[in-house]
C-alpha cells in the first residue's frame, strides 16, 4: 500500500471558496484544494502555505486547524488500478489569503485557480478532499474527524 501525507487549504470568502483545477499528465482534470504532499522534515502546517503560493500564486495565513482525514483508496478505483490500494492522510487548515494574485503554477499540473461559489461546487467534477475539507469547515467537528463522504458521480480520488 502506498501513503501520503498531504496539507490542504480551506479558503472560504464571500460565500466562494478558492479552488484549484488539477490536470493529470495523462490528460483528465478535476478540481481540488489547494494542498498537496508534505516534504521530508515539513512541517505540514508550512507546507499548506507553501502549496498555496505555488499552486495559486498566493499568499496565505492559517487561521486554525480543521482536521485530519484519513482515506483508503482501493487499487479499483485509483488512476492506475494495478498499482495498489492508496493511503491519503490529509490535514485540513482553514486559511485566509492575503496577497499575491491567481495564476497558474508553473511547470506544474495546476492550470488555473479561482473563487467558487458554494452553491456550484456540488456540479463540478472534484476531488473528494473539496468535500472533505468543505465538511470540516461547515461542522468543525470538536475532535477534528469527518465522518465518511461517499466517493462516485462526480467526485474523484
Amino acid at each position: 500500500m502506498s501513503f501520503r501525507l498531504a496539507a490542504y487549504a480551506v479558503c472560504i470568502e464571500n460565500e466562494s471558496v478558492l479552488l484549484a483545477r488539477y490536470v493529470s499528465p495523462k490528460g483528465g482534470s478535476h478540481w481540488t484544494l489547494p494542498g498537496g504532499g508534505v516534504e521530508p522534515g515539513e512541517d505540514p502546517f508550512d507546507a499548506v502555505i507553501r502549496e498555496v503560493s505555488e499552486e495559486t500564486g498566493c499568499e496565505a495565513v492559517v487561521e486554525r486547524l480543521l482536521g485530519v482525514d484519513s482515506r483508503i483508496i482501493p487499487a479499483a478505483e485509483r488512476l492506475v488500478p494495478d498499482s495498489g490500494p492508496h493511503q491519503n492522510v490529509g490535514i485540513f487548515y482553514q486559511a485566509r489569503i492575503v496577497g499575491g494574485e491567481l495564476r497558474p503554477e508553473p511547470n506544474g499540473e495546476t492550470a488555473e485557480s479561482v473563487w467558487t461559489p458554494l452553491p456550484a461546487v456540488a456540479s463540478l467534477r472534484r476531488s473528494g478532499l473539496v468535500d472533505v475539507g468543505l465538511s470540516l469547515a461547515r461542522t468543525t467537528p470538536p475532535t477534528g474527524h469527518v465522518g465518511p463522504v461517499a466517493v462516485g458521480g462526480l467526485i474523484q480520488h
